[in-house]
């Protein structure tokens, strides 16, 4: 089984009502962090979880050759943001 690096989040409720998460990923090779813009508020572990299932998605189109195919549905996605530290 794949282990996951430590993330770390910060929270902040913003005036829509939505919640403004910066993630930090704490990998010793590969440091990085992010944002993530969910709606209300949910508990850390749903958060965590949907950070930890976007990484992977990420993972996984690096891999996929076709990934700019006009035949697949492949979308920016303007809640998630993720840098290199």
């Amino acid at each position: 089984m794949e282990t996951f690096p430590k993330i770390r989040i910060i929270t902040k409720q913003l005036a829509s009502g939505n919640c403004q998460v910066k993630f930090f990923i704490d990998d010793q090779s590969k440091p990085q962090y992010g944002y993530l813009l969910v709606d209300g508020v949910r508990p850390v572990s749903d958060v965590i979880r949907e950070i930890r299932e976007r990484l992977e998605q990420i993972r996984q189109s690096k891999l996929d050759m076709y990934r700019f195919s006009f035949k697949r549905n492949w979308h920016d996605d303007h809640n998630f943001y993720l840098y290199s530290a």
